[in-house]
């Protein structure tokens, strides 16, 4: 059965957008990931969304993600591990998940590691003042990337963050960046950006965003959560 048309053209549209926004930022698409947040749809859509050329697919609870992956052994994906992880759970998502990009707290370093599966990794960088938020607090990244850099099967890519609410997306993005250049001072070879949802994707661009995480503006709306 082919690709259901609605997904294809919304594909189409946020594909037209990102290089709209590389034209406009001076870059090349080539620089550029796009990963299909896939967070509470099914197997088949994703299975749809490969036949239309996706290979870079997100997502954000362990519990759901193990089963999808399990069913799409066959496709040629990569999973992308974009949510907040418990420690408990990293091998478990190690065995299909090959990059996390939300790595804040050495634990989790420690516990991904003692996997010994080769794994990428981003730092997740708090960019509000509520420590109760996800990420890293900027005072602690530096710490943190050269203890992901002790360990040989982890490869630190780059940094992560989102937009906090109220805030103008391209300058959180431009402090990202800042950020960003910070740690290539201690890991000079992880020059990637994970930054940009279906909201505010052209301002992360712009910023030098290297991998985007786009949900609902390709998936469109998200059934009810179980």
């Amino acid at each position: 059965m082919a690709p259901d048309a609605q997904l294809a053209d919304r594909l189409a549209r946020v594909e037209s957008g990102i290089v709209d926004a590389c034209r406009a930022a001076g870059r090349d698409r080539s620089e550029v990931t796009l990963i299909v947040v896939t967070k509470f749809h099914p197997a088949d859509l994703i299975r749809d969304l490969a036949e239309l050329g996706v290979r870079d697919v997100g997502e954000n609870r362990h519990q759901d993600a193990a089963p999808k992956a399990a069913e799409l052994a066959d496709l040629p994906l990569t999973w992308h591990f974009v949510g907040q992880l418990q420690s408990n759970k990293a091998r478990a998502v190690a065995q299909y998940a090959r990059v996390i990009h939300s790595v804040d707290r050495p634990s989790l370093v420690t516990a991904l590691a003692r996997t010994d599966v080769p794994l990428d990794v981003f730092l997740e960088v708090n960019l509000t003042d509520d420590p109760g938020r996800g990420g890293v607090a900027p005072e602690q990244l530096l710490p943190l990337a050269e203890t992901v850099l002790e360990h040989p099967s982890l490869t630190l890519r780059g940094v992560m963050s989102v937009a906090p609410l109220g805030e103008e997306p391209r300058a959180a993005f431009a402090r990202l960046r800042g950020h960003a250049e910070r740690v290539r001072t201690v890991a000079p070879e992880a020059t990637q950006l994970s930054a940009g949802m279906s909201g505010d994707y052209a301002e992360a661009i712009a910023e030098g965003a290297t991998h985007l995480r786009i949900g609902t503006a390709i998936t469109g709306e998200r059934p009810p959560r179980p």
